[in-house]
């Protein structure tokens, strides 16, 4: 049976930004089809991702009683990609073995510093781009495809799966299906185009919906896409947006699209996505996981504390 988080009890819960576009845009590192997993082939680049935390680390050690969401740098290591990248499949399972074993060494250095709990999350991403919505397109079909990377990072040691990026339904269900087949909790994080819906067509609460009647997870999340793409789509009182404890915005405003053909990267305004995550405590009730997306680091997520935190 899966094991109870310590999120779904309450409290501020803080996590990292965009983990992709920072090492791209900011540090200049070269990630092969976006995949920050492969930094850790080697020492040099296991020490780069360990860096890359620490900020938001030292934010939560700031933060009296949050805790902290420590997500591994998986959201590609999967096996299409890792096709792509040249890499067998026992490779690619030791590697998001490593991840997982790597985030479980940082809460052991980290975790007496902060005065709430830390979860290591692993992340699972979806099987085509992040941002349309591809194959596979039955539960079961990404049941079977993502159930290895889930049986990975259970051997590293995560305490949650967290699939993210998620474009449909029914890849959100089968990752689910797969959390319960290796015996851990699991968060559904979906993304959501300008109007609102997923790059399915779905509507958010629909998509909700559809994953909870078959195959529960622990909660729901929103990522990569802005406060103003979303806002619409959650109307006050219904009773799916219960489900949602967690928010992992884009800094920009642009689309997907926009972003795809965007050579530099758009940080947006940090204070005011504050203030618009701030708001959506009003219809998002069981909100507490805050962490950011493309284009965001730890200056958004400093701003999204203060505002957070300010208003509790």
């Amino acid at each position: 049976m899966a094991r109870a988080l310590p999120q779904l009890a309450g409290g501020v819960f803080l996590s990292d930004g965009g983990l992709e576009t920072s090492l791209v845009f900011l540090d200049r590192i070269d990630l092969p089809h976006f995949a920050a997993f492969t930094l850790l082939e080697d020492e040099l680049g296991r020490e780069r991702l360990k860096s890359y935390y620490v900020p938001y680390l030292e934010l939560c050690g700031e933060t009296p009683g949050a805790g902290f969401v420590l997500e591994t740098p998986t959201w590609r290591a999967s096996s299409d990609w890792a096709t792509l990248l040249g890499m067998d499949a026992a490779r690619l399972r030791a590697l998001n073995t490593l991840a997982a074993q790597l985030m479980c060494g940082m809460r052991s250095r980290w975790a007496p510093r902060l005065s709430g709990p830390m979860v290591v999350s692993g992340v699972i991403g979806p099987r085509g781009d992040g941002y349309i919505a591809q194959a596979p397109d039955s539960a079961d079909l990404a049941a079977d495809y993502h159930q290895p990377q889930a049986e990975a990072l259970a051997a590293g040691g995560v305490d949650m799966l967290a699939a993210v990026t998620m474009t449909t339904s029914a890849e959100a269900l089968g990752i689910s299906m797969a959390a319960q087949r290796v015996g851990l909790p699991v968060a559904i994080s979906f993304t959501v185009e300008t109007d609102g819906r997923l790059p399915s067509g779905e509507a958010l609460g629909d998509a909700i919906q559809r994953v909870d009647a078959s195959a529960p997870p622990a909660y729901f999340a929103i990522n990569c896409a802005h406060p103003t793409h979303f806002e619409q789509a959650l109307p006050a009182g219904a009773p799916w947006t219960a489900r949602i404890h967690g928010l992992r915005p884009n800094a920009s405003m642009k689309s997907h699209a926009e972003l795809d053909e965007s050579t530099e990267l758009d940080i947006g305004d940090p204070k005011d996505l504050a203030q618009r995550y701030r708001g959506l405590k009003g219809v998002l009730p069981r909100l507490n996981v805050l962490g950011g997306c493309c284009g965001t680091d730890w200056r958004h997520l400093r701003a999204m504390r203060d505002a957070w935190v300010g208003w509790q």
